[in-house]
């Protein structure tokens, strides 16, 4: 019998490793990233043009590579980062398998420009799908250049399953962010299709977070610093008021590598317990440094997971830091029944020598001198203490005579102050006797009865189907009633937050939002939908914003679908609250007026219902 086990071919077995190293655009950008940094950059510019899909490009100002280097650089398992097994236990490096060029020269067109300081000329290797088409002598900056063109060319199916443009570009801004954080030292730069996305210089780790998220996250960070023999932990928690409902601004990092840990973000989530409200998560940006020998990062493809040899005193340390940070700077209630502020000694008399109050007293003063007379001493300040007699008080009288030998008052023509009657949500119609035909179930349900039987809905979905097609018919006939706000409402966002608003604005505007100015930082609204508190709107914009970067649930719809589900899901009738009679009724009329009331817009079943026969059934 024939053998049939075969040694793969070089190059399938390249693209069988980019599986594992290029899942998109992002992992590409994350290893030209590091490998700059290995390099010893100390400013890094990084190019995409079509969320990365067409280009991209990592340029530094490194050591550079010999010509030997640069064409033995392009090989699988070839790294300069690590010489025995040994090495492999006192990583401090980024990249160390030698896979990263190789997988991404397997499915993309790369162009890799070098020079070394102190060379003349520096080299240039055009590769294809694994195939070097071109070698060549070039004149270039000390340093390195990857372009990295056409990604998955030759691999159509893996092209097919990436997202859209607005998707894939935030995951490369989310790699781009994990990088720049972890490297201060470094001046980072990054355009998106010709304009300038981020410019960030040199700097203490709090300017490169502010340089980041914007000017308003300065006055949200408190910082945390311990040193412990197993442990260091230095960077900053978020105030509990500025927590957000998306997990976004929350970043590990362990010896300046970008990691994801449950147990250590369960750490974090246990040091805020109380201060938290439902929802809503806290934001961090630490850095934890520990012993190379104690961690394992090699137990992931993308090395985002490393294992910890002591997990449980790294929670108990990380833990009680925080703690210790919230309550040092009066951010956690502190227990203190001693301690009374009104005592607290001002600043300004820090310096200032203390003195026996001077108290004057009127010696010659009697209270029980005649009224008429004048109280004169011997003091200075004497003071007179004359009292006014009242005035015409025989007047408050005047009438209690008559009244009291008159005829008794009949009080029967007594009227009460009632209460002022609020306007109803809906009109009522007293004439008629009205039969309740709707009861909510536990604040959740509303079950009605039908000519079969009985049907249970659910209030949260149904509210939400009857929101959204509301929404979608306002933003499609584009005439939507806006209510003008009193005071304008300011918010802050983040540079690329106000990108996607203003991608958004033309909808929201269809909507009933009115946009009266959009700075870098920062929006104004003075009008919003009718159907919007106006202390819901930043709710729904960071519910909006979260949604659109993570473009649920689908690639395939339209940004003015989504926009519709996002704002409907924000604004529905919520599990757990109470609902009127005639509220219950209204929804119940709204879903069943809907062209689908079957499923919400999220497609989940928004009621069932239950014959008279399956009820017998039950009784059997």
């Amino acid at each position: 019998m024939a053998d049939i086990i075969q040694l793969l071919p070089d190059h399938v077995a390249n693209q069988i490793a980019a599986g594992e190293v290029v899942q998109r655009p992002a992992s590409v950008v994350k290893e030209l990233l590091e490998n700059a940094i290995d390099a010893g950059a100390s400013k890094i510019k990084l190019i995409i043009k079509d969320a990365g899909k067409t280009l991209i490009q990592v340029i530094d100002d490194g050591k550079g590579m010999s010509v030997t280097d640069a064409r033995l650089s392009f090989e699988r398992h070839a790294t300069s980062k690590i010489r025995s097994a040994e090495d492999l236990f006192q990583l401090d490096t980024k990249g160390f398998r030698g896979e990263a060029l190789a997988s991404i020269a397997a499915i993309a067109h790369v162009e890799l420009k070098t020079k070394q300081e102190g060379d003349d000329v520096g080299t240039s290797i055009v590769i294809e799908g694994s195939e070097v088409r071109d070698q060549e002598v070039i004149v270039t900056p000390k340093g390195t250049s990857v372009s990295v063109k056409n990604l998955f060319f030759n691999i159509p199916a893996r092209r097919n399953f990436l997202k859209s443009n607005a998707v894939e570009l935030r995951h490369v801004i989310d790699e781009f962010h994990r990088v720049a954080l972890a490297h201060c030292n470094i001046s980072f730069t990054m355009y998106n299709n010709g304009s300038e996305s981020f410019n960030l210089p040199v700097g203490n780790y709090r300017q490169r977070i502010v340089n980041i998220f914007g000017n308003k996250t300065n006055e949200k960070l408190v910082p945390v610093e311990e040193d412990t023999e197993v442990l260091k932990i230095s960077g900053f928690v978020g105030k509990p008021e500025y927590a957000k409902k998306t997990r976004g601004e929350q970043y590990f990092f362990v010896n300046n590598r970008f990691i994801k840990s449950a147990y250590l973000n369960h750490a974090i989530a246990s040091a805020f317990d109380g201060l938290l409200k439902n929802g809503t998560h806290a934001s961090y940006f630490l850095n934890l440094t520990v012993d190379p020998q104690t961690i394992d990062i090699n137990i992931h493809p993308t090395k985002t997971e490393i294992k910890f040899d002591d997990e449980h005193t790294l929670y108990a340390l990380l833990r009680s830091a925080v703690k210790h940070s919230l309550g040092q700077f009066n951010i956690a209630p502190v227990l203190d029944f001693e301690r009374d502020s009104s005592l607290d000694t001002p600043y300004n008399f820090n310096k200032k020598s203390t003195s026996a109050p001077a108290i004057e007293v009127d010696k010659s003063f009697n209270p029980f001198q005649d009224e008429g007379r004048t109280n004169t001493g011997t003091s200075t300040k004497s003071v007179s203490f004359k009292k006014e007699p009242a005035a015409n008080w025989e007047s408050l009288y005047v009438g209690l005579e008559s009244k009291s030998n008159s005829e008794p008052q009949d009080f029967s023509e007594v009227h009460f102050e009632s209460e002022e009657s609020t306007a109803s949500m809906f009109d009522d119609d007293n004439s008629v006797e009205q039969v309740q035909t709707t009861y909510q179930l536990h604040s959740k349900y509303i079950v009605s009865t039908i000519k079969s039987g009985m049907l249970v809905i659910d209030q949260h979905r149904a509210h939400q189907r009857v929101l959204y097609e509301d929404f979608l018919k306002n933003m499609t006939i584009k005439e939507a009633v806006s209510q003008q706000l009193l005071f304008p409402l300011q918010l802050h966002f983040s540079v690329q937050e106000i990108q996607i608003l203003n991608q958004l604005k033309e909808d929201l505007e269809h909507t009933g939002f009115v946009f009266s100015n959009v700075l870098k930082e920062s929006i104004e609204i003075t009008g919003v939908p009718i159907s919007v508190p106006e202390s819901e709107v930043s709710i729904i914009l960071e519910q909006l914003i979260s949604d659109v970067e993570n473009e649920v649930p689908d690639a395939h719809f339209s940004a003015t679908d989504l926009l519709a589900k996002s704002m409907a899901k924000s604004l529905a009738i919520k599990t757990g609250q109470s609902l009127q009679k005639d509220e219950q009724e209204h929804l119940v009329n709204k879903l069943f007026a809907c062209k689908e009331p079957n499923v919400s817009p999220t497609n989940k079943t928004t009621f069932i219902t239950m014959s008279v026969d399956e009820l017998d059934k039950k009784f059997i």
